[in-house]
């Protein structure tokens, strides 16, 4: 038996963990388990002002790298760090990258006097670096990462399935939105159209899902993109995907599709997560009850039940405090499966420092990139390789 690894919990996992707790305690309260949601969470999470009272900070604009978590050509922050370029030890970001990365990260901002996250504050923008170290940084070795700052919806409003709440996630959306069209304008400025990635999690996810509606399908962006990364957020099928005519991606090669999973240790509960997926229509209109949930293992990247062992898993990467560089990858972690529930299920739970913040359920959502790393950025470089390849 390995022994204990003793840790220390960094800004950045509590972070994390915070915005996975809050998140299932959301779902419990949007599906109608108000009993789960305490009436005091509320209170000190859900601004008591009116979405048109709270006040908005001024759009982000697009043409300067302020607005910008990422973008080719970042210089260093304070602490020496690029988001756009941090890697671990032994790894480094493409020098010539042939693709490009639209990264849309989750939510940062908590405080409640406001609907949307003011630009200007440095707490939410502190751990939106953060993210792009540990998160994004999984694609710098496919392609050039852009990952905008955006007024995103704060996380109250997802406790409360009110007109404010709609009005703050479609605000957000309006600036990722305008942060992809400036992504497309910028990215092809000197040359031919470049193939991209389109990526997210939890809250960027859920605004990743709209922009393949809104902005790829059925366009000429369509057949530039190399696939859609939306983990952490449930995607129905039949009723999400298909009405669009897109597809799960079948094999680590598969290009043009669709790939996302939900991260459950043992005991597993993914009933939230599913009372999550079917709440609203699905991007066809259709209900999302009774349908099923997109899962694609990270080890494999094969859509199918097939077991991997944690012989499998290449390395996954423990946080960092922020100022410090990106430790080296753990190895043998975790094996995985998807199941027939439609969740991805770990096999075994991971251990320290890997389990220090697992949500009710057994929900590793705080993990679902950082788990599969080294797999992730394996299987980007892959697919961008396999769009290139003639067929």
């Amino acid at each position: 038996m390995k022994p204990a690894v003793k840790t220390q919990s960094t800004p950045a996992i509590k972070f994390l963990w915070i915005i996975g707790t809050l998140t299932t305690l959301a779902v419990l309260g949007l599906v109608g388990y108000h009993a789960f949601a305490p009436q005091l969470m509320r209170l000190s999470m859900v601004p008591s002002i009116s979405f048109e009272a709270s006040g908005l900070s001024a759009k982000p604009d697009y043409s300067k790298p302020s607005a910008w978590v990422a973008i080719p050509g970042m210089p260093s922050d304070q602490f020496g760090s690029n988001p756009a370029l941090d890697a671990p030890k032994n790894y480094q970001a493409a020098p010539h990258p042939v693709a490009d990365v639209f990264f849309i990260p989750p939510t940062t901002y908590f405080d409640k006097s406001h609907w949307n996250a003011p630009l200007e504050e440095k707490e939410p923008n502190r751990l939106l670096n953060q993210i792009a170290r540990h998160f994004a940084s999984a694609f710098n070795g496919a392609g050039q990462l852009w990952i905008p700052r955006y007024r995103q919806a704060t996380f109250g409003a997802f406790l409360e399935d009110k007109p404010d709440r709609k009005k703050a996630v479609n605000l957000a959306y309006t600036d990722v939105l305008a942060a992809f069209d400036a992504f497309q304008t910028q990215r092809n400025a000197d040359g031919p159209p470049r193939p991209f990635i389109l990526a997210g999690h939890s809250q960027g996810s859920l605004h990743a899902l709209r922009l393949l509606k809104d902005r790829i399908v059925g366009t000429p962006l369509q057949s530039q993109m190399i696939a859609a990364y939306v983990v952490g957020w449930p995607i129905s099928i039949e009723a999400d995907l298909a009405p669009l005519g897109l597809s799960v991606c079948q094999t680590p090669q598969s290009t043009g599709c669709v790939i996302s999973w939900q991260s459950f240790g043992e005991p597993a509960d993914p009933n939230p997560v599913r009372l999550l997926m079917e709440a609203d229509p699905g991007l066809g209109g259709t209900t999302r009850k009774g349908t099923h949930m997109v899962c694609v293992n990270p080890l494999s990247f094969w859509a199918n039940h097939d077991k991997q062992p944690k012989a499998a898993n290449i390395g996954a990467l423990a946080f960092a405090k922020t100022g410090e560089p990106l430790p080296a990858l753990l190895p043998a972690l975790t094996g995985a499966q998807c199941q027939a529930d439609g969740v991805l299920h770990l096999l075994p739970n991971p251990e320290s420092p890997f389990d220090e913040r697992v949500l009710p359920g057994g929900n590793y959502h705080t993990y679902d990139y950082i788990l599969f790393w080294a797999n992730i950025r394996a299987n980007a470089e892959a697919r961008v390789s396999a769009f290139f390849t003639p067929r």
